[in-house]
């Protein structure tokens, strides 16, 4: 009986969040619906734009996050709080609020039209997140494993990527699906800086193709939106592992 309420509040909570999921599925299940979307022109393009800012994002703010945690927590030098502060204001920022002065920074940069633009914008807008998450995997290492590794002769290159970088594995996983999420899923941004060149479009933007004036294509909505998940799924799968490893074995007897 103790366990009766959280576990039927844990139920609903699911339901809830699975059941926009499961309605979009059923809604996209006719094979035709898929066929309209999958011969979109460009669908292709715009599905190869998301992944490659996706990715590009996920590289960056992974290596400048764990970079920035190892500085973070490894050194002592002066404004070190200030700077942590400084990442949590910067998550207060409200995005649409910075949008406008966004495009104006882009459009001075000669950067509107570009997919560099996205992956800089969303790189910038991940990485506060990212190096708190990795502060926090990075200083749960104990000091000594890399101790030891300077005494068996590793120079400080050789500690960070061949020691230091497995142990911060789950850390690592959960800030790569935040940022490729936030980057695949994107739009606002998306419909922002690239305003004419249709080859530099993303997956979110294709979407549009599908609302009309008269009657929108529901159909073909929910089939791309499906279309859209697979990849996050898949990316999911592939670091799900790293997301329940620990520490475990860092420190010998």
């Amino acid at each position: 009986m103790k366990r009766l309420l959280p576990n039927t509040l844990a139920v609903s909570a699911a339901a809830v969040t699975a059941f926009p999921i499961l309605w979009m599925i059923i809604s996209a299940l006719p094979l035709a619906n898929f066929r309209r979307v999958l011969t979109v022109d460009d669908f292709a393009l715009y599905f190869a734009n998301s992944a490659l800012v996706a990715l590009v994002v996920v590289v960056a703010s992974g290596l400048v996050a764990f970079l920035a945690a190892v500085a973070l927590t490894r050194f002592r030098f002066r404004f070190r709080t200030t700077i942590l502060v400084l990442f949590l204001i910067a998550q207060m920022a409200p995005i649409e609020a910075l949008t406008i002065p966004l495009f104006f920074l882009v459009r001075d940069l000669g950067a509107l039209n570009t997919l560099g633009s996205l992956m800089l914008v969303h790189t910038a807008f991940t990485l506060p997140f990212a190096i708190w998450m990795m502060r926090g995997f990075v200083a749960a290492v104990p000091p000594e494993v890399e101790e030891a590794a300077a005494l068996d002769g590793a120079n400080r290159l050789t500690i960070l990527y061949r020691v230091l970088f497995p142990l911060v594995a789950p850390g690592l996983a959960a800030t790569s699906v935040f940022s490729f999420i936030t980057a695949w899923n994107d739009f606002l941004f998306a419909r922002t800086f690239i305003i004419s060149a249709t080859d530099r479009q993303t997956l979110p933007l294709a979407l549009l193709i599908f609302f009309k004036p008269d009657e929108n294509d529901w159909g073909a909505i929910m089939a791309a939106s499906t279309l859209m998940t697979i990849p996050v799924l898949i990316f999911f799968l592939l670091v799900r592992r790293h997301l329940t490893s620990g520490l475990g074995g860092a420190v010998k007897d």
